[in-house]
């Protein structure tokens, strides 16, 4: 754990400012909001502010300005750090289904949370989880924290393919599939959602900081939402500041 924040050079044209080694909801708070704080800060030269789990990456454009520019005016930013916001901008409602064709390592995951299966779909659905960070895929959240006894690993081996919208688990957090690949974190239920929209505006669904919370639907209703266009997965966005 990092009691006081780390400033790092990162590449030929970032920096690199870390609250934590370690993922805890504190750290994560302290990096989405400093990426607000930095955002609106006018830093000259600047190019990408991106948040990650416990850190922030201040890119910038050479040409423009330099590392040592940047870093003396982020400092006041690491100095003055303030108590995070906490509460969600937007909460998300998702469908989930969680019967045994869509949800193929369910038992396998709930038998490594020491839990049933009921009530592992308990707890996911009872959670409201964050989105953490965004990923690997575009548009793809990393959902947190879940309890502790779902603080398990992933795989040890692949699974060559997931459907886009797969919901999988591994150390403590949720994932919602962002395209079909593979992955060693264990499918547990499946979403109709789809989290990259290239075709659109706006084309990542969800922003670090969304609440998301989940909800348990039978397959019957899983087919109809997955074959309405008119909905991105039955999914529910509510503006709360």
């Amino acid at each position: 754990m990092i009691t006081e924040p780390e400033l790092r050079p990162l590449g030929v044209d970032g920096v690199l400012v870390r609250f934590s080694r370690v993922l805890t909801e504190q750290a994560n708070a302290q990096a989405l909001s400093f990426k607000d704080q930095v955002d609106t800060a006018g830093i000259a030269g600047l190019t990408e502010v991106a948040s990650s789990l416990t850190s922030v990456r201040v890119g910038f454009d050479p040409k423009r300005t330099d590392r040592r520019a940047v870093c003396e005016a982020l400092q006041p930013l690491i100095s003055a750090q303030r108590t995070p916001e906490t509460s969600p901008k937007r909460r998300w409602q998702i469908p989930v289904a969680f019967g045994p064709d869509h949800a193929p390592q369910l038992a396998e995951a709930a038998a490594l949370a020491g839990v049933t299966p009921d009530r592992a779909i308990a707890d996911i659905t009872s959670q409201t989880t964050r989105v953490t960070a965004i990923g690997f895929a575009p548009g793809q959240p990393f959902l947190g924290m879940l309890p502790d006894h779902w603080n398990f690993p992933r795989q040890s081996t692949l699974t060559e393919s997931l459907p886009r919208g797969a919901l999988i688990t591994a150390v403590q957090q949720l994932i919602i599939w962002g395209a079909d690949a593979p992955t060693g974190w264990r499918h547990i239920g499946q979403t109709a959602f789809r989290v990259y929209l290239p075709e659109t505006e706006t084309p990542f669904a969800f922003q670090p900081g969304d609440a998301v919370q989940f909800q348990a639907v039978s397959d019957s209703a899983f087919a109809d939402i997955k074959a309405d266009p008119t909905t991105n997965g039955g999914a529910i966005c509510e503006v709360l500041r």
